[in-house]
């Protein structure tokens, strides 16, 4: 199933879409994430294809392989600040590293010793993982998740430096999309949407991820 066709069947059982499922835009060696920032930040990354010096490498950003978690984030590319809308062509290898390297974000005691261990180890790992609600075209939120990928120190500055192959600025695939979702032509904003689909992850990190 597309994600497209996810987008139209909202919650609908027959999806039968797993809880937690990494689905993205993705070849043989490169997946799409979607971020969304300032048109400062934004139109020159999409220029050059590759992220300015102003870029802040040792912040932690966020990336989402769902283009309608980031439509749902980024207000179809209308919030302040996140006016530019990109989508940043990386690496497999730099995503599956960053996916071995993580960690929840959160506790889990099916996953996690106890607390403390938990937090010893979100401190250490250079990336983390979030599960969110994943949304529909009219951006309410679905019965799965999507994936959320936190970068820091090292993972953050292999993402801008070593992981990206292409950036481009999708805002104007963001407006023309909320402009048919607008207009109640869901059908048509759906065959517009990337086509996402399950992403094959190295299975040895799915215990520790809460993957389905």
């Amino acid at each position: 199933m597309t994600s497209g066709e996810r987008a139209l069947k909202g919650g609908d059982p027959v999806s039968a879409t797993p809880t937690r499922q990494i689905r993205a835009l993705h070849t043989a060696e490169t997946i799409t994430v979607y971020q969304a920032y300032p048109p400062a930040i934004g139109l020159p990354a999409a220029r050059d294809g590759r992220f300015p010096d102003v870029w802040k490498r040792d912040r932690m950003t966020w990336i989402k392989p769902s283009f309608l978690w980031m439509m749902y984030r980024c207000g179809w590319g209308l919030k302040e600040a996140q006016e530019t809308v990109l989508a940043v062509e990386i690496s497999r290898d730099g995503f599956d590293w960053a996916l071995r390297h993580a960690c929840l974000s959160h506790y889990d005691r099916d996953v996690h010793a106890d607390q403390v261990s938990w937090k010893r180890e979100l401190k250490r790992a250079p990336a983390r993982v979030q599960w969110d609600p994943e949304r529909d075209l009219r951006l309410s939120a679905l019965p799965y998740r999507s994936l959320q990928l936190g970068l820091s120190g090292d993972a953050a500055r292999k993402y801008a430096d070593e992981w990206t192959v292409a950036i481009s600025d999708v805002t104007p695939l963001a407006r023309r999309v909320h402009e048919h979702v607008r207009a109640g032509e869901l059908v048509t904003a759906a065959s517009l949407l990337p086509a996402e689909t399950p992403y094959p992850y190295d299975r040895s990190v799915a215990t520790a991820l809460l993957l389905s």
